[in-house]
């Protein structure tokens, strides 16, 4: 069943809507149950509602082709399909994903990474794996948006609430030792929420401040997702002290 959106601008008679928790499509696994799908004469932008959170990288890199001001907001065909993927592609949160009718599919960073957003989420890019709480895959894709304020209505994910909740942390990672993250091209990452807990990162990926320094490898570090630990991005225990519940 599709639920009521609150952007009327996407109600719209020529898209189509896939339901189910969780769906195999190109290599990915999807975990939406509201994706929408934009043809065009050779490509399908299809645009994941659940997992937008405006950062706007796509409406300022092609306002021809993603216009929330029109009907349907997104025109594949506006603009050609070398630069529409570098669009797509610079979608943080994995919301926007493009595929083309000869077969191509984006490609993964090969290398991947957790950039730390200042008063914002965590991005990730590569080849990722959220689990749940019992190690199941929820999603496989190659850009996704954490929660790391607690307030997101969609745990573990983003859903941009950090900015009603007055959400402040620099993004920066203190005193950290530097340390290239192990050579790991290709691998996956996956992220492990523990019950009421933070995030647990398996296999090795480049840790990056909010500026996009590279800084340390993220590979078996606890990262805050509450919101009160006091040494952002990591995890020191506050969420036993504030009663952090993921009940989402």
């Amino acid at each position: 069943m599709t639920r009521k959106l609150e952007r009327p601008f996407l109600m719209e008679s020529n898209l189509a809507t896939y339901t189910g928790a969780a769906t195999q499509r190109e290599g990915r696994i999807e975990m939406s149950d509201t994706i929408y799908k934009y043809e065009g004469k050779d490509v399908v932008v299809t645009y994941d509602v659940k997992r937008c959170i405006h950062a706007g990288e796509c409406v300022h890199g092609l306002p021809q082709v993603f216009d929330p001001k029109t009907k349907p907001w997104i025109s594949p065909d506006a603009a050609d399909v070398d630069a529409l993927l570098q669009t797509v592609m610079r979608c943080p949160t994995g919301a926007l994903h493009l595929e083309r009718e000869d077969g191509a599919t984006e490609t993964a960073d090969a290398e991947s990474s957790v950039m730390v957003a200042a008063d914002g989420p965590l991005y990730l890019r590569g080849h990722i794996q959220v689990l749940d709480a019992d190690e199941n895959v929820v999603l496989e894709d190659t850009r996704v948006a954490l929660c790391r304020c607690g307030a997101s209505n969609h745990k573990p994910f983003c859903d941009g609430s950090h900015v009603g909740a007055e959400f402040e942390d620099a993004g920066d990672l203190g005193n950290v030792e530097k340390a290239a993250a192990a050579a790991a091209t290709g691998a996956t990452v996956q992220l492990l929420p523990f019950r009421d807990g933070p995030f647990l990162v398996r296999g090795h990926c480049t840790l990056k401040d909010a500026f996009g320094e590279a800084v340390t490898d993220a590979d078996g570090k606890a990262l805050c997702r509450c919101g009160h630990s006091a040494n952002k991005p990591f995890c020191d225990g506050n969420h036993k002290r504030v009663g952090f519940r993921d009940d989402t």
